[in-house]
Formats: C-alpha cells, structure tokens, sequence
C-alpha cells in the first residue's frame, strides 16, 4: 500500500487524532481468540508502522498495559474519555513499531489485509478471499513481507 498522501486517524470522541507519514510494513487481519476478545468482534485489524512515522496531532492519548498471549504483555495506546484503542506496542518490537487499529483510520475502507492469522481460531462463519496469504498460526515473515518492509523493520529496531 502506498501513501499518495497522509493517512489520518482519531478515536471516537475526536479528542485524540494522529497521523502516519508512510504507508504500513505489513496489514494482518489477527483471528486469535486474544484479539476477539480485545476488541469484541471476530478479528482484529492491524497496520504496522514505525513509531517514527506516527504522531500524535490533537490530544494526550493514555498508555495501557494489557496481558498478551505471549505473556508479556502489550501497551495499548488509548483516548483517555472514550477509551477506543488507537494503536499497541507488543514486547517483540517494544516501542519501536506501532500496530494501529486499522479501523480508527479515516481511509479504513482502503486498507486490505496482506496476511490473515491465526485463522485456526477464526469464527467458523469467516470465509478468506481466495488467494489470499492464510495462516493457521502465525507465518515466517519472508513469505509475506516485502524486502524493502523488512528492510525498514529491521532499521526501526535497530538491526542494520
């Protein structure tokens, strides 16, 4: 996905608004039982960024530390009065990579995922678009990403 131009994003209230200076490394649609929880739907839409390329435009946005499948937890950026999540940072990464919910994105609707995981726990009523890169888990990066994200995550987390 390419960035003609700044994406935009804001939680529900307006209160908090950002934007993201380039496009995203790698869009996952996550179907873990985790990420149905977090969020109250059947899957999770995240976009993965370098932090560096997002920034806050309006607004304080509240750190919360949120249990994690891995066990170590993630930090969920939230708008402290409607509290809709905005992005999280997982221990992987830490705060070098941002996963901005996807859907708190003004230009949602133009936004397709490159990868759909753990669809192994996905609700039994999800159909995948054929052709479409599946995992019954997670996946090995090198199939899904392009080099030039890896390239960029591999900067971002300081591995040259």
């Amino acid at each position: 996905m390419s960035v003609e131009k700044e994406m935009r994003g804001r939680c529900t209230c307006g209160e908090i608004e950002y934007a993201l200076g380039d496009s995203f490394m790698c869009v996952h649609s996550c179907h873990c039982t985790w990420c149905q929880r977090e969020t109250g739907s059947a899957f999770a839409l995240n976009g993965m960024i370098e932090t560096t390329h997002l920034s806050v435009t309006k607004g304080m946005p509240e750190m919360v530390l949120t249990p994690s499948n891995s066990g170590k937890g993630q930090t969920i950026t939230r708008c402290p009065s409607c509290h809709v999540a905005l992005w999280s940072h997982y221990a992987g990464a830490g705060r070098a990579v941002a996963f901005v919910r996807v859907g708190t994105l003004d230009q949602a609707r133009e936004i397709t995922p490159d990868v759909f995981i753990f669809t192994s726990t996905a609700v039994p009523w999800m159909r995948f678009p054929e052709g479409a890169k599946v995992y019954p888990d997670y996946y090995p990066t090198k199939e899904v990403w392009t080099a030039d994200a890896i390239a960029r995550r591999n900067m971002a987390l300081g591995r040259a």
